[in-house]
């Protein structure tokens, strides 16, 4: 409606000039009714973005439908939804992975328990046990000290080498240990009470041992 048609006869002359014509509209335009007629910032807002995911959707010349828009959000989420569920929380699922898949067996048992089992096993004469248990004590530390990374499929010889880099002056003892581990868990070779004893002095000086500090081992490489 037009505002000035608003006006009652009597309070509008029949001639106003220019200046009191615009007046009364800018007045009448004030009332609550026009001013509650206003968008307000969040209507702005919202066609903002309306009109920018109209820009990325629609073809030049056409409008958005929200079809396009809902497709997108829907499949955005289904991605985040997905990646969550396989891959769980990065650094828990890392830890986890690496703790728990221990030399070709998904063993949950911690490094503490390995040992202890190895020191039962030991106790009762049974070295064959008492020398795979404990070894996977020894990788398990590592893993659990993130010293060493344990993954699916990684065997002793690799877990090995991968503890020589941390512990290059140990790489003689921890070569000897991974082959004395395969042979007594794939080879049938009969366990010694000399092997677990070397071992267990091999897995007690890791435990208390620090890395060698990658810099140290590239200068040393460069060297």
């Amino acid at each position: 409606m037009n505002p000035l048609a608003a006006l009652s006869a009597s309070d509008v002359p029949v001639d106003p000039d220019a200046p009191e014509a615009r007046q009364w509209l800018i007045d009448e335009l004030a009332k609550p009714s026009y001013q509650a007629a206003r968008p307000t910032w969040f209507d702005l807002a919202a066609q903002a973005v309306r009109d920018w995911l109209g820009s990325l959707f629609a073809s030049p010349g056409k409008g958005i439908d929200g079809v396009p828009v809902a497709v997108a959000v829907i499949a955005v989420a289904a991605l985040l939804v997905a990646a969550f569920l396989i891959f769980g929380m990065p650094r828990l699922n890392r830890r986890s992975a690496a703790t728990r898949e221990i030399l070709g067996a998904d063993d949950r048992r911690d490094a503490a328990i390995l040992r202890r089992e190895a020191e039962r096993a030991a106790a009762a004469g049974d070295w064959t046990l008492a020398i795979e248990e404990l070894f996977r004590a020894l990788a398990k530390g590592l893993a659990e000290r993130t010293i060493v990374t344990v993954s699916p499929g990684t065997t002793a010889h690799d877990f090995g080498l991968r503890a020589s880099a941390a512990f290059p002056h140990e790489r003689a003892r921890l070569v000897r240990a991974a082959t004395v581990f395969d042979g007594v868990r794939y080879l049938d070779a009969p366990g010694t009470e000399a092997d677990y004893a070397e071992i267990a002095g091999l897995e007690q000086a890791l435990r208390a041992a620090r890395p060698t500090p990658l810099v140290e081992i590239v200068a040393g490489a460069d060297a």
